[in-house]
């Protein structure tokens, strides 16, 4: 008899347009090996995920920039063509909200934790997350939201240059308009200069102590808490290799113990009553040896395969069992268990995997479901060579069509590199799905 309940069906939803999200495909695999149908509401058009073999069905997702009712009358048509009450898994920050936002009227076609509606937006929101923190007494980078363009500028300098600057609910920055949901800010009149785009960007400002990369200093931990608050599934990562070099997402993460960062995890989970899957990342301070929060993600994230345990069970399968009121089996880590993101880790990919502690899972590459590794290549050459195509364009446009006596040049120092959440530099739109 299966461990799962598997006349409920899985719809995995997604509204940002990033093509080459795997967490979705991770989460398609997870429980279609389960035997589970699993339906995704997300743009699969050129994505790799849409040639899974355990895809049961797609579906058209909402337009970017989506209201929580537009979100929540496209899963109410999705709900009606299955027919049958299904588990939801959001897989980005704006579906978690609205989700949540709208839990109540989702049920019972749709089965979801029990939790504050509000919640997930709480959360979310980067300006909300320093006040959680700080009200739990968990470290967080000392932060300030100004009220002003002259107030942000004196927070800066303030806080000490450079500061990392965040839009305090990114998922609602507009796409192709040259703002970033975190950038590194080097001087006042930098951050002045961003707080005048807040009403571009949707959402507050707000100003952050920066606390340096470096080895052995970024951290994950994906849990999953179960209808008593217990978390259940995951586990603590570290981060090896990133794109970019020293922060941004994962592109090859480790299972590695670390009890301060359970027990982070777990204590603010427990005390803010969270229920279902979340992705907490810290970075560990070089002087005072403290983790602290930088982001919670009411999600699952990106790389949440890497917690496999040796009884086959993650975040996502904790979900379901525990929603359809299945008992979870009970698990060992895998200590040293490796995940590898193959088009952002392409020499890790490569390397032949020895035979170490844990294993190693490929983001993208299946023994049992090869057509996306296939497809994954030749639509990001594709991807890649577009982007060379659109830069070369740019630079030909900005070129001057008469170049100035050389004596008369005058070298400007280049603007400061767009930046992510942990103040280096951010990757592109496409590569930013919340995804770790």
């Amino acid at each position: 008899m299966s461990l799962f309940d598997t006349r409920v069906p899985a719809v995995v939803l997604r509204i940002d347009r990033n093509p080459f999200h795997h967490g979705t495909l991770g989460a398609v695999r997870s429980l279609g090996r389960a035997g589970v149908d699993v339906h995704v509401v997300a743009d699969c058009a050129q994505s790799p995920v849409g040639a899974s073999r355990y895809l049961s069905g797609l579906h058209t997702p909402p337009p970017p920039g989506a209201s929580p009712a537009e979100i929540a009358a496209v899963l109410h048509r999705v709900a009606a063509r299955i027919a049958r009450p299904a588990v939801l898994i959001p897989m980005d920050d704006a579906c978690a909200v609205a989700v949540g936002r709208a839990r109540a009227e989702l049920a019972p076609a749709f089965l979801l934790p029990d939790q504050p509606g509000e919640l997930p937006a709480r959360v979310a929101d980067k300006a909300e997350l320093a006040g959680v923190c700080a009200s739990l007494d968990v470290p967080h980078p000392e932060t300030l939201v100004p009220d002003g363009a002259a107030e942000a500028a004196r927070a800066a300098w303030r806080l000490g240059l450079p500061v990392v600057a965040k839009w305090s609910r990114p998922w609602l920055v507009p796409s192709g308009g040259g703002l970033r949901s975190t950038v590194l800010v080097r001087s006042a009149q930098e951050a002045g200069e961003l707080f005048l785009r807040a009403e571009e960007a949707g959402s507050r400002l707000l100003l952050q102590a920066f606390l340096p990369p470096g080895a052995d200093r970024d951290w994950f931990f994906h849990g999953y808490a179960d209808r008593s608050g217990a978390v259940r599934a995951g586990g603590p990562g570290r981060k090896t290799r990133a794109r970019p070099r020293g922060a941004g997402l994962t592109a090859v993460g480790r299972w590695t113990p670390n009890p301060q960062v359970r027990a982070l995890a777990e204590r603010t989970t427990a005390e803010l009553g969270y229920r279902g899957v979340f992705d907490l990342d810290f970075r560990r301070c070089g002087t005072t040896g403290r983790y602290h929060l930088l982001d919670f993600n009411p999600r699952p994230g990106a790389q949440f395969r890497l917690f496999t345990d040796t009884a086959g069970l993650d975040v996502v399968r904790a979900l379901h069992l525990d929603l359809t009121h299945r008992p979870l089996p009970q698990g060992a880590p895998r200590w040293g268990r490796r995940f590898v993101v193959e088009n952002y880790a392409p020499l890790s990919a490569l390397r032949p995997e020895r035979e170490a502690q844990g294993g190693r899972e490929l983001a993208w590459h299946a023994r049992d479901d090869r057509a996306p590794g296939r497809a994954l290549w030749a639509l990001w050459g594709r991807h890649v060579g577009a982007r060379l195509r659109d830069r070369a364009h740019r630079g030909r446009d900005a070129r001057p069509d008469t170049a100035p006596p050389a004596r008369a040049r005058v070298v400007r120092q280049a603007s400061a590199p767009a930046t992510n959440r942990t103040g280096v530099p951010d990757r592109p739109d496409e590569d930013r799905a919340g995804s770790h």
